[in-house]
């Protein structure tokens, strides 16, 4: 089985959400085997990417990075964590006490260590903090990864 992690920021901007929505959906389409979908479903990028999987009928396996890690979601982010963490066939639940960048570090490595392949939505600038998107693509590069980078050329992140 085929098994495809996320990595991505969590503020995107329009341009950069509609891209990549087309690049996850055309990678999921294009699966000839069952699939797993990897990620800690943060805002933004990780969360689209969960709910693409679930639409194209793959398997969702949720990385938790830490206890308390739903007080780090408000409003409309947090119902969409609650409903794809429940949507969830697998979840890993690091042993991190508090939601901070030690944990969500170790969980973009576990993704990275556990998938065949990771898509960044990533605008190719270092991570602002460990465990960003940046630190996830540097790991799975060193690993031999297959990284799908999807960002629309001059596009700014916030």
């Amino acid at each position: 089985m085929m098994i495809i992690g996320i990595s991505g920021h969590q503020n995107l901007p329009e341009a950069a959400r509609r891209r990549a929505e087309d690049d996850i959906r055309a990678l999921l389409r294009g699966q000839h085997e069952p699939f797993t979908g990897m990620a800690s479903l943060a805002e933004g990028a990780d969360q689209l990417f969960a709910e693409l999987v679930l639409a194209a009928g793959g398997k969702l396996h949720a990385v938790i990075p830490s206890l308390a890690y739903e007080t780090t979601f408000r409003g409309n982010a947090l119902d969409t964590y609650l409903r794809l963490l429940d949507a969830a066939a697998d979840t890993t639940r690091l042993p991190f006490d508090v939601p901070d960048e030690s944990a969500y570090h170790a969980a973009g490595n576990y993704i990275v260590e556990h998938c065949d392949l990771l898509v960044a939505v990533w605008d190719g600038q270092p991570a602002r903090g460990l465990g960003g998107t940046g630190d996830a693509v540097a790991h799975a590069r060193m690993l031999g990864r297959e990284v799908l980078v999807s960002w629309p050329q001059g596009v700014q992140r916030a």
